[in-house]
């Protein structure tokens, strides 16, 4: 027990949660750190809107200063996130990326005087962003489920790329999870809104699905195991995914 205890005590004490991300102070290896974020979260951050990257800038600003590791890395011509998908329009910085036979890893600069991401070589070590989500396996309505994740962590999470949809879905499927679980989109004011803000611009709708069109009951999403999004009652109880 007090090993346990020990090593949530050193997680936490090299660990800091900025919404989705979460700071890890400790320098290590690309690869490293991708393991230490699947075996502690969910994995290498992915950041892949230019809202995300300011909303985590202004979080740390003050904070975290340097080179920092995400989940970006160049596989053979392309470059792409450790959770899954294509990384299109990086926004690198001057002269970035190059020596592409050697720096195949990616990594964005806090506190800098300039701007834009950077690749690098995967001997450097640096301190990196793990994603993560939180499956909570209670079942709730959505709006419970909504004040569970603001009270317990940061929010009902949005999914706000291909990136983000596989990792989530990739956490939920256990036997014991819902076969559809709430994340933190909602229709209001004749649209769907994500309740944290983010831009809502990714879709992943069940092709089949056509109630959330024009939604007159069925104003909450779920995801399913399946990988599709459906519009569902609000008050159904369902697990689902804070972050």
């Amino acid at each position: 027990m007090e090993i346990v205890v020990l090593k949530m005590l050193f997680i936490a004490s090299v660990s800091a949660q900025y919404g989705k991300h979460v700071y890890v102070q400790k320098a290590m290896l690309w690869s490293d750190a991708q393991n230490y974020c699947r075996n502690h979260h969910t994995d290498l951050s992915v950041i892949t809107t230019k809202w995300d990257e300011q909303k985590l800038q202004s979080e740390v600003y003050g904070t975290i200063y340097g080179r920092v590791w995400i989940g970006l890395y160049l596989n053979e011509e392309h470059w792409m996130w450790s959770g899954g998908g294509n990384a299109t329009n990086v926004p690198w910085a001057y002269g970035e990326p190059n020596d592409l036979l050697t720096q195949k890893y990616g990594a964005i600069c806090c506190g800098c005087t300039w701007h834009g991401w950077v690749n690098l070589p995967y001997w450097y070590q640096k301190p990196f962003f793990c994603f993560s989500l939180i499956v909570v396996e209670e079942k709730r309505t959505w709006e419970n489920a909504f004040s569970y994740c603001n009270n317990k962590h940061t929010a009902l999470t949005s999914l706000a790329s291909e990136t983000e949809h596989l990792l989530a879905l990739r956490e939920i499927q256990q036997d014991h999870i819902t076969e559809r679980v709430w994340i933190g989109l909602r229709y209001l004011a004749d649209r769907w809104m994500w309740m944290d803000g983010h831009p809502s611009v990714y879709r992943a709708w069940d092709k089949e699905d056509q109630d959330h069109q024009c939604p007159l009951r069925k104003r909450c999403t779920a995801l399913t195991k399946g990988g599709v999004w459906e519009s569902w009652d609000c008050k159904d109880q369902l697990h689902f995914i804070c972050y």
